[in-house]
């Protein structure tokens, strides 16, 4: 079975999703990680509470990237990890761990890529004024949300949404697409 470390720093919606397809038999995977750069983040609570083992770091106690992307990579190792997930992990991630996953580490990005890439994609959509933002899951690559797109979903700006119904809207898109789309590439044997 395929050993998925999922890295976070927030609250951890999509972590939730992604445990709950592990459960329900929709992802043959397992989540065997979490790895976590906000000590306080609440997707912490949400590991222990479904007896996921974290790696919680504060990047401020390392003296760099490649540090603390270093030491992350031992602890992938140690623990087999096939797979890194990205889900809310709000850090580029650097060649020191790039390298050793090369092909095996994906994101989640709330806009249909290349549009609004970075932060706040969803209230970059919402400004612009489009009629339609969606949903990315990508390769990552050492660049801003721009690695090779393996699936997107559309999602409709209904005339009069509010900014907080088009990230509800695009939240329950994406707690379906990123465990299907994980689940075809583990298939898929990629």
């Amino acid at each position: 079975m395929n050993k998925l470390a999922v890295f976070a720093s927030g609250t951890g919606s999509n972590y939730d999703a992604i445990i709950e397809a592990t459960k329900n038999g929709t992802l043959e995977a397992e989540v065997a990680l979490l790895v976590c750069d906000k000590p306080n983040a609440k997707v912490i609570e949400k590991a222990k509470q479904n007896g996921t083992p974290a790696f919680v770091f504060d990047p401020k106690q390392y003296r760099n990237k490649q540090m603390f992307e270093a030491k992350i990579v031992e602890v992938l190792q140690e623990e087999k990890i096939d797979w890194i997930i990205l889900a809310g992990y709000m850090r580029l991630i650097g060649d020191t761990l790039l390298h050793p996953f090369d092909g095996k580490i994906i994101n989640i990005h709330p806009s249909l890529l290349p549009a609004f890439p970075g932060l706040d994609a969803i209230g970059q959509a919402f400004d612009a004024g489009v009629k339609v933002s969606g949903v990315t899951v990508h390769y990552v690559d050492s660049g801003m949300d721009t690695g090779k797109i393996i699936a997107q979903q559309a999602v409709d700006v209904e005339d009069g949404m509010t900014r907080e119904e088009l990230q509800k809207a695009i939240q329950q898109v994406e707690h379906q697409l990123y465990p299907a789309t994980i689940q075809k590439l583990i298939t898929r044997g990629e």
